[in-house]
């Protein structure tokens, strides 16, 4: 009986022993659990150190023309809404794209609109010294307008600290004054 006795006692003691292992390794990798994915699968495990980091947004505002006050002769024509651009991208870039990506369908119906003279985008931007140069893409027409889209180019880019004078180069690379301190356009725009 002695025998018997020790031995129920010692197999209680192994399974409590065995079971505060399972126990413990349970509970200090529960992730092991939720990580398991079967071999047949494709999709890509992450890695423990990944790190998804979100692009924080920010509001900037784009100038449209507010058509009422054209038609009215009431400067300034051009009104400002506001939009949501990612943080980590050149801001006068930014409005840029915004501009020629044109008024949403509530701010069209609030009277605003796009006036692009032919134009449907920007190549490229630069600032330096004050000066904003624009490079614009698409086929410029004024159409003999003195209101071309030279007026909201400037609102939108005058707005900036960092700029000062802008000058918008056509598809061919041309402006009027390419030099000095003041804001140009190209010869097309000229009614």
């Amino acid at each position: 009986m002695i025998y018997t006795s020790t031995m129920k006692k010692f197999r209680l003691a192994f399974w409590l022993v065995l079971l505060s292992f399972v126990l413990f390794a349970c509970q200090t990798t529960p992730a092991l659990v939720g990580n398991i994915v079967p071999q047949a699968s494709n999709t890509p495990l992450a890695s423990p150190t990944t790190v998804v980091s979100q692009v924080p947004m920010i509001s900037v505002t784009v100038f449209f023309t507010d058509v009422a006050r054209y038609s009215a002769g009431t400067p300034p024509f051009e009104a400002p809404v506001i939009r949501l651009v990612k943080g980590n991208q050149s801001l006068p870039e930014a409005v840029l794209r915004e501009f020629f990506r044109g008024p949403s369908e509530e701010e069209k119906a609030a009277g605003l609109e796009l006036i692009a003279s032919g134009f449907t985008g920007f190549q490229s931007l630069t600032i330096a010294d004050g000066i904003a140069r624009v490079y614009v893409i698409g086929s410029c027409r004024s159409n003999g307008a003195t209101y071309t889209v030279a007026a909201p180019i400037l609102a939108n880019l005058l707005q900036f600290p960092e700029v000062s004078f802008v000058k918008i180069y056509d598809a061919e690379g041309n402006t009027e004054q390419p030099e000095g301190l003041v804001n140009s356009i190209p010869f097309c725009l000229e009614p």
